[in-house]
């Protein structure tokens, strides 16, 4: 190898090895986390969730992605799109700011806040990257492998997703605390999380049906979700389906990558439809992430006739939690020993840096999130 070439890899290593950090510490904790697997039971260990959720490592791991994630510098590709949103918003009384991002009222004042306080998009990120940890530790801590979860979701739900959609990340947060009450049949708490993350982001509405498929329904409660998701739908969304008709399906934006997303999502729900029997759910838990996986299947028709690919790749990134959940309980479904787990966990740890490595490298638009730029370090040398 010559010297331009050990000079261009040693410069590739270093504008990426925040993200590496960044998944290498959840990677690690798996493997020390491994020797307990055997301790794991189909019901959840509720003296280890209580463990977990004062352990110092997790919090420390909690801070650290809310500070890469919210106080990021230049970073993403829509990056200008959200500096402009709250320039405009200090020009703006907070009715006004409420309404400059149509039907999403939570995100519009925020930058309206962030705005008058001198915060600018920083802040913005930053409580949007904070809702965003929230809802993914809640998911995490659901899972019977912690750290696992983290290490799946580390090299496109946070690097890409959260630093990229701050609207939808914040979202998506929502939604995954919104899932794990959906999933325990907590049909009520679940749509109070879906109005939550509709305000940031009206997509989430999407998810509304899934109260249906919840497993043993109490059609009452059933029937006052689907009043309350009708009405949203109506408040929020309605009003904006000739321009999101228009800015999405006629127009036929197109996602470069779309089909591997959606392919990403697609996998996993195959895999739980086969093995479903071996991952020791409830009747409730089974009948609910089986729908969840159909759902995912389904996003593959529908991108292939969709005029927008977009459309189509935005809508599943609320399915990117079944990522999380399958992958992170695979060791424990798959393997029948000590030994065999160490392997499926070696194996979903591979498929996480896999998909960190082809992304970075080779993803069209990845060069946005390259190099990272941490804005105090930026400040503090301006």
């Amino acid at each position: 190898m010559d010297c331009d070439a050990i000079c261009d890899a040693t410069q590739n290593i270093r504008i990426m090895l925040l993200y590496w950090i960044l998944l290498l510490i959840p990677a690690l904790g798996a493997v020390f986390a491994s020797n307990q697997m055997r301790q794991f039971s189909n019901v959840v260990n509720k003296k280890h969730y209580r463990t977990q959720k004062s352990s110092l490592p997790i919090s420390f791991f909690a801070f650290l992605m809310v500070l890469v994630v919210g106080l990021r510098h230049e970073v993403g590709a829509d990056w200008s799109q959200y500096v402009v949103h709250v320039e405009r918003a200090f020009q703006l009384t907070w009715i006004e700011a409420i309404m400059q991002i149509k039907g999403e009222p939570a995100y519009g004042l925020l930058t309206w806040i962030a705005a008058q306080l001198g915060g600018g998009v920083y802040l913005v990120n930053f409580v949007s990257a904070a809702i965003f940890v929230a809802g993914l530790m809640v998911f995490a801590r659901n899972s019977p492998f912690f750290w696992l979860t983290l290490c799946v979701a580390v090299p496109y739900l946070v690097i890409v997703v959260a630093m990229g959609y701050t609207r939808q990340s914040a979202a998506i947060g929502l939604v995954m605390i919104g899932l794990v009450s959906l999933s325990r049949g907590q049909l009520y708490k679940f749509t109070a999380w879906l109005i939550l993350a509709a305000l940031f982001h009206k997509s989430a509405v999407i998810l509304i049906p899934l109260a249906v498929f919840s497993g043993r329904r109490k059609w009452g409660a059933v029937l006052g979700v689907l009043l309350v998701g009708g009405l949203m739908f109506a408040l929020i969304l309605a009003e904006h389906i000739d321009f999101l008709y228009r800015g999405y399906m006629f127009a036929k934006y197109e996602s470069s990558g779309a089909a591997i997303r959606v392919s990403m999502n697609a996998l996993p729900a195959a895999v739980f439809l086969l093995f479903r029997h071996r991952f020791g759910l409830t009747i409730e838990q089974n009948a609910f992430w089986t729908w969840m996986s159909l759902g995912a299947l389904a996003f593959i028709v529908l991108l292939a006739v969709s005029p927008s690919s977009t459309a189509v790749d935005r809508l599943a990134l609320y399915w990117i939690p079944l990522q999380l959940f399958v992958w992170s309980r695979l060791p424990q479904a798959m393997g029948q020993r000590a030994g065999t787990k160490r392997q499926w966990l070696a194996v979903v740890m591979s498929y996480a840096f896999a998909v960190q490595f082809v992304w970075l490298l080779y993803a069209d638009h990845s060069y946005a999130w390259l190099p990272y730029q941490f804005y105090p370090w930026v400040w503090l040398w301006s």
